[in-house]
């Protein structure tokens, strides 16, 4: 089962890096998937280190102490990933208004130039 562990961590580290090579994924964004994936990596190899935190924190069961720390890391970032998502719909939001606020001048530019093209001054 470690064996297969180290290989999954190890094909997502390689995907994640890939992706930020490809500038499919933000630096940020990355660095956390590629903490976790170590993370992971090191719980795989050292299953150890798992009971001996549960132990300390007084877990009897380490695997419970794994899905805790996966939820709370889960958690967390769907509430950073929210909160990027709601900066960004601020961000969508006022970028339309300013559009349609320079459409609005433009058409009032173009309604005040003459209609006759011949009249109309060259650029």
């Amino acid at each position: 089962m470690t064996v297969l562990a180290v290989l999954f961590v190890v094909a997502v580290l390689i995907f994640v890096i890939e992706m930020l090579r490809r500038e499919k994924i933000r630096e940020k964004y990355a660095v956390l998937w590629i903490v976790i994936g170590l993370a992971t990596l090191i719980l795989a190899v050292f299953p150890d280190l798992l009971i001996w935190a549960a132990h300390v924190v007084g877990v009897q069961i380490p695997s419970n102490l794994l899905f805790a720390i996966a939820l709370i890391l889960l958690m967390g970032v769907t509430l950073h990933l929210s909160r990027e998502v709601s900066a960004s719909e601020d961000e969508i939001r006022a970028l339309a208004e300013e559009v349609a606020i320079l459409r609005a001048d433009l058409r009032d530019i173009q309604d005040q130039l003459p209609k006759d093209p011949e009249s109309r001054p060259i650029r």
